[in-house]
């Protein structure tokens, strides 16, 4: 397997700004099992398919779609691991113990280890927020930084490329886990869950949000993406030139809207290809591009042939 190691700066970098390839990332995968594989996912959470044959040859499927559709439109394949959920306060409701959690986010890592493709791959190790994607937390920086680190430390080990930090919408949170990952010097990428109206759950402008992460110390963040929003939800301005990538929904519906659904909304996968063309014309430095919340391959197909158009 070609792994995206050589893009590795430093301990700054993973995505490298200085070539050309764009690289495809689905963190979408849940709401496809859900709504149209008709899968019952307890909690969202995804890593207990890693525990069953049959869960593993489904993520071993749809790992490989991904590689498939991102060789098809020239991208590499950031293929994110299935941990999003896989912290202590998420994963206990499901029976995971601390033990558990540590076998099993070295096990999703090790699992991405064994795909194999013939385009650049970059394994990432997703990690999610404490609570609530779509709601402000109450954690202090420090508190933040100690809960998270756990996990960051055994994906670190487990050799990740990167941590990815997905629908983070506070701020002191994102600096406790950009700190924890600094501590086992492993990069990271934080993106950030913006609403409607293109602030963080917490109120927080986003070109604020980046400009207060990168003013806390610590090492520093590899790159900025903003994810599980609609390309017409997104208010860039000045933050569109510190981004590093957008995955985004395929549903203009709120996060409320989406939260209540029992249909899935998956919008329109050729429009939704063309905004993040346009978007990536305009913002050049951006790497990432995929989809969140109600995508699938088509929507994958689609974005990664917009970015190249």
């Amino acid at each position: 397997m070609l792994v995206a190691t050589d893009t590795i700066q430093g301990d700054k970098a993973v995505i490298d700004q200085d070539n050309d390839i764009r690289w495809l990332s689905w963190t979408g995968m849940e709401t496809h099992m859900i709504f149209n594989l008709g899968m019952d996912l307890p909690g969202f959470a995804s890593f207990p398919l890693l525990d069953t044959e049959p869960g593993r040859a489904l993520l071993r499927k749809l790992y490989r779609d991904q590689i498939a559709v991102a060789q098809e439109t020239g991208c590499g394949a950031c293929l994110e691991s299935v941990t999003w959920m896989a912290n202590a306060d998420r994963a206990a409701a499901l029976g995971y113990d601390a033990g558990d959690l540590k076998r099993i986010n070295r096990e999703a890592i090790g699992f991405l280890k064994e795909l194999e493709a013939e385009i650049p791959v970059c394994i990432s190790g997703q990690i999610g927020p404490r609570g609530d994607g779509y709601e402000a937390g109450a954690m202090t920086t420090d508190a933040a930084q100690a809960y998270h680190a756990p996990q960051i430390a055994v994906l670190a080990e487990a050799g990740c490329d990167m941590i990815s930090a997905f629908t983070i919408g506070t701020v002191d949170e994102a600096i406790g886990m950009v700190r924890a990952a600094a501590v086992v010097g492993v990069p990271i990428s934080v993106a950030l869950t913006v609403e409607t109206d293109g602030r963080l759950p917490d109120g927080t402008i986003l070109s604020d949000a980046i400009s207060r992460i990168d003013a806390a110390p610590s090492d520093g963040v590899s790159g900025y993406l903003v994810n599980c929003a609609h390309p017409d939800h997104l208010v860039l301005e000045e933050a569109g030139a510190r981004l590093s990538g957008l995955v985004v929904n395929a549903s203009r519906l709120s996060h409320a809207e989406l939260d209540e659904a029992e249909e899935l909304e998956n919008g329109n996968p050729d429009e939704l290809g063309r905004q993040m063309g346009d978007l990536a014309k305009k913002y050049p430095q951006m790497r990432v591009f995929g989809g969140c919340c109600g995508t699938d391959m088509r929507h994958l197909r689609a974005i990664g042939r917009g970015v190249h158009g």
